[in-house]
């Protein structure tokens, strides 16, 4: 089992969320975020002063998949999220040990 954590647009949310269903990702949890990366924010005019905004938002979808499962739902993700402008996001994987489902200590893979 994998780990995908995928640091995407809000606006991408709705399509990368759609398509990881249809490839079959049962189960995802999504969170608001804030932060930046290489575009380190930019500046805004409200009321004709200058404001920095150097943490822009962003939504963090995290999923763990079965291993034959992670390079489809990476390339999906890549797909969905793409806009090809800085600031699209990132992926991260890493290695999951052990899920367990609380309501009947199912354990492993049937647990996702």
């Amino acid at each position: 089992m994998q780990k995908i954590e995928a640091v995407i647009q809000p606006s991408k949310l709705d399509a990368v969320k759609d398509a990881l269903v249809e490839i079959g990702v049962q189960g995802m949890t999504i969170l608001e975020a804030r932060g930046h990366g290489r575009q380190k924010g930019h500046t805004e005019f409200y009321r004709g002063r200058e404001y920095s905004v150097d943490l822009l938002p962003k939504v963090k979808v995290e999923m763990v998949v079965a291993d034959e499962m992670v390079e489809k739902a990476i390339q999906t993700i890549l797909i969905a999220a793409r806009t090809g402008t800085i600031g699209d996001g990132k992926i991260f994987v890493s290695k999951i040990d052990e899920a367990i489902r609380i309501r009947n200590d199912e354990r492993g893979e049937i647990a996702l």
